[in-house]
């Protein structure tokens, strides 16, 4: 059976362009992939804790059981178990929001998803699809305001680390421009979402 990993970060729980497209997303893959288990984490509603003096004890214990790491390793055991991510992430500042920052600090654990080989780092996450939903209020994907995009960059960085390079964009930009902008943006965002053609690989 497929499962879907959801993750939600926008703190606009009522008017977020993200989270208007994921679900949109989330009902398309389950179209694509039938009878998927869908695991949602929503990062505002249920908050990470941040890196902790506690938790990097914990962490560098040695002890995978330790009391520190309950949380984390219930949260690497979703990523694990999924076959695709589906991950709304809004531009704050340029960068992701900390909420989902928090989140990439409890699963990106050595030895779990990933390791240090011969030849280098390499991501366990192989064979896995994600999905990005990313907004913003003006325009990054080109021209002189590219280079501060640090919200698909990243996290298409951290995820190729990981192991996983099969990965969709689902832009909204200039969100923040007005009216007219940000209707484009949104039916553009649902014409892609309901176009999806990530199947997962067990299916």
């Amino acid at each position: 059976m497929t499962t879907i990993l959801h993750i939600q970060s926008s703190s606009n729980l009522q008017g977020a362009m993200t989270r208007q497209i994921g679900p949109v997303a989330i009902d398309r893959l389950k179209s694509l992939n039938p009878g998927a288990r869908i695991i949602e984490r929503d990062l505002v509603k249920t908050p990470v804790p941040h890196v902790s003096p506690e938790f990097l004890g914990a962490l560098f214990s040695g002890n995978d059981k330790a009391e520190g790491l309950a949380l984390s390793n219930q949260l690497v055991d979703e990523v694990l178990t999924s076959d695709i991510l589906v991950i709304e992430a809004p531009m704050y500042n340029f960068g992701i929001p900390s909420v989902l920052k928090a989140w990439v600090d409890h699963i990106a654990r050595a030895h779990k998803t990933f390791r240090y080989a011969q030849n280098g780092p390499e991501g366990l996450l192989r064979g896995k699809k994600a999905v990005l939903i990313t907004s913003s209020g003006g325009f990054y994907s080109e021209g002189p305001t590219k280079s501060f995009d640090h919200v698909d960059t990243y996290m298409r960085a951290l995820l190729g680390f990981l192991g996983i390079t099969d990965v969709e964009t689902i832009r909204l930009e200039g969100v923040a421009m007005g009216k007219d902008k940000a209707a484009a943006a949104l039916a553009q965002a649902k014409k892609k979402a309901s176009s999806l053609k990530q199947v997962a690989s067990t299916s």
